[in-house]
């Protein structure tokens, strides 16, 4: 009896990532969300970001993107990132998924200043190229479209959460 609930399990396991939400071939999408970098700035900023991927199968993809992670009156972040994701499906519609990857941060701030009645405007960067990391919830409303939630850290001190529309080629 229990080798046949085991057999039955295995096979209802197969079954539901036959049928996954995560994307399989080409996609792309856009995201809205909010960044926070408290150890650089105050408050959190709303982000904004688009992405392309190429999903192997169910369980792998590989994704690479770019964000305006927000602006803090003179200061402005952006993000450019290459990841491999891997999808664990909960049901048909549902996977949760990791990522890991690479991504590089630029921090720009502008500053205006005055010389003897002269206006100058000038602008000096950071850059910061880390591992990214990330957690997520991918849920498919249909074949072409879905859904993610996720949690990403781009650099240690600052953390991104957004909310994904996702489109299947």
């Amino acid at each position: 009896m229990l080798k046949k609930f085991a057999a039955a399990a295995a096979l209802a396991f197969v079954a539901s990532s036959a049928f996954a939400a995560a994307p399989v071939a080409f996609y792309g999408g856009v995201d809205l969300g909010v960044t926070n970098a408290d150890e650089y700035v105050d408050g959190n900023k709303a982000s904004i970001g688009a992405f392309i991927g190429y999903g192997f199968n169910q369980n792998f993809a590989i994704e690479a993107g770019y964000r305006q992670l927000g602006k803090w009156d003179d200061i402005r972040a952006k993000q450019t990132h290459v990841s491999v994701l891997g999808f664990l499906p909960l049901n048909a519609q549902t996977d949760v998924y990791a990522r890991l990857g690479y991504n590089k941060v630029k921090a720009e701030q502008s500053y205006t200043f005055s010389v003897f009645g002269n206006k100058y405007t000038s602008t000096i960067g950071v850059n910061d190229d880390r591992a990214l990391f990330g957690l997520g919830l991918n849920y498919s409303f249909s074949n072409q479209l879905s859904g993610r939630v996720e949690v990403q850290k781009p650099v240690s001190d600052v953390t991104n959460v957004h909310a994904a529309l996702v489109w299947k080629f």
